[in-house]
């Protein structure tokens, strides 16, 4: 028999086993994965360097970066939010760094760090830890719980289901009682049909960016790819606008601003009075808007040979419809791109049979969630890994 049973040999999975263990060092606790591999996310996050967390260290501040979620982590991150994390891994022999945009990564540069880490302090807690196990069916009976693997039985006074965005995961947590809002992906690139900009693959540059007919937008930065627009910006508005684009079968229209910060009407008396200053340029030659030079040639390349002309002899009613395509560009969304390590999704348990307080169920005494199977997911820069943290945290102090 065991005190606790977690279904899940992920970041949070570990880290509510080691947090149980670190609050009671007599508790008996077994994590079951199903696969070989143990922190399989946090070894192919980051790039492989794995971005620990944010920041962000004002709770107020940390919610704002999840479109799902936000009311029920404010007191969870008040609990244990991004200082206690990077204080943990400090403690545990592993050095943090804080890069410009606010990630967190370790000083090594390597996501094996923050695994070795977790792995080792969870054997010195004598955390037993199964991998291969094909788990077939969880029930409750009394007041334990027994997990079926094939041909063996694991009985439990407590049960953790922390399985991520696994179907499995969403299937036990059905039998135990639970509602589960629908998983679908959150954090992707969009392809665009008919793409102009292709040949651009690489650039990166800062633009607003808004899903016509919505009010979805995002200002940041966005990276130009062969398939459509990748980068921050888009990762971040993929993940607000989850549902709607779910909804819309990812068919949509993408106005771009290529000049954030400027309404059309500002770019055109830019582009008017470089015309009265600079007569005798073409705007080849002075790229106003500082925009990637190979970006700027093919916007002037669509109007044909016009902009090859000195400014003195370009009509007025062309820097019009180039203010234009400059601050309301649109291009027609079909589709979302199908990165492999692509992993992070918004549905999954319905928050409000989850008490924060404690990650216990509201409805099944004894059962608790963590991570990414409640219908929480933050945008890219961290936020993902803070929820697995946090809610593994409270989960295991409570136990």
């Amino acid at each position: 028999m065991y005190d606790l049973i977690v279904i899940g040999g992920g970041p949070a999975g570990i880290f509510a086993a080691i947090s149980a263990k670190e609050n009671n060092a007599n508790l008996r606790v077994l994590v079951l994965e199903k696969s070989q591999k143990l922190l399989y996310k946090v070894l192919l996050s980051g790039g492989g360097r794995c971005n620990v967390t944010n920041g962000l260290f004002n709770p107020m501040d940390l919610i704002k970066n999840y479109p799902r979620g936000q009311k029920e982590l404010l007191g969870p991150f008040y609990q244990f939010g991004p200082k206690d994390i990077i204080g943990w891994f400090e403690e545990n022999n592993v050095k943090l760094k804080k890069e410009e945009d606010g990630r967190i990564f370790p000083v090594t540069n390597r996501a094996s760090t923050i695994a070795d880490s977790l792995l080792l302090r969870a054997k010195l807690l004598n955390i037993e830890i199964l991998k291969n196990q094909d788990i077939e069916k969880v029930y409750k009976e009394n007041e334990s719980f027994k997990v079926f693997e094939k041909d063996k039985i694991f009985i439990s006074k407590k049960l953790a289901i922390i399985t991520g965005s696994s179907a499995k995961g969403f299937e036990f947590a059905k039998e135990l009682g639970h509602s589960v809002k629908k998983p679908i992906p959150s954090l992707f690139g969009l392809n665009i049909s008919k793409f102009t900009l292709k040949d651009l693959s690489g650039v990166a540059l800062k633009a607003k960016i808004k899903i016509k007919g919505s009010n979805f937008s995002q200002k940041g930065d966005i990276l130009i790819t062969h398939f459509g627009f990748s980068g921050p910006a888009i990762l971040t508005l993929s993940s607000i606008a989850a549902r709607y684009l779910f909804d819309k079968n990812y068919k949509a229209e993408l106005i771009v601003n290529w000049v954030p910060g400027l309404s059309e009407d500002e770019i055109f008396k830019k582009l008017k009075n470089l015309k009265n200053k600079k007569f005798q340029k073409t705007l080849f030659s002075e790229n106003l808007f500082h925009l990637p030079k190979n970006l700027w040639i093919i916007f002037l390349d669509s109007f044909g040979e016009t902009f090859n002309k000195k400014l003195k002899d370009i009509p007025n009613n062309f820097f019009l419809i180039l203010s234009k395509k400059l601050s309301s560009d649109s291009y027609t969304i079909d589709g979302k791109t199908t990165n492999k390590k692509e992993f992070v999704t918004c549905g999954g348990v319905e928050l409000k049979e989850v008490n924060f307080k404690t990650m216990e169920s509201k409805i099944c005494k004894n059962l608790f969630f963590a991570g990414e199977i409640l219908d929480i997911d933050g945008v890219t820069g961290g936020f993902n890994f803070q929820n697995a943290w946090t809610t593994a945290y409270i989960l295991g102090q409570s136990i």
